[in-house]
């Protein structure tokens, strides 16, 4: 499962092998002052829209990857039954991260303490 964490003013996202591998993704940095906002919701999956490519849609179990739509792009790491931390960047590679969480709530209480 993918992590966020925030610290000296960067936030990091880390994916597991797994997670590379199936979603072609690699691990990135933002700084904190790219973060728009930070949100959660408890459907992880239904939070995802968009076409994806590269990365891995299994219907109803996993969207990982990278996925366009009208919002931008997103990158995500999403599974069935687990929330989701949604984090919206300004002036980055990607508009939205949406990574799920075991405590999304706690995840983005943290992230959003580290941005003041």
């Amino acid at each position: 499962m993918a992590t966020l964490s925030a610290r000296n003013g960067t936030l990091a996202v880390r994916f597991t092998r797994v997670e590379k591998v199936f979603g072609l993704l690699r691990d990135h940095d933002y700084p904190l002052s790219a973060v728009l906002s930070v949100a959660t919701e408890p459907d992880g999956l239904g939070a995802v829209r968009g076409i994806r490519a590269p990365g891995l849609g299994l219907p109803g179990v996993a969207r990982i990857g990278t996925f366009y739509s009208s919002d931008g792009k997103t990158l995500a790491s999403v599974t069935r039954d687990r929330g989701a931390v949604i984090v919206r960047l300004v002036g980055e590679k990607f508009d939205r991260l949406v990574i799920g969480a075991d405590d999304p709530r706690g995840c983005a209480r943290e992230l959003n303490a580290a941005r003041r």
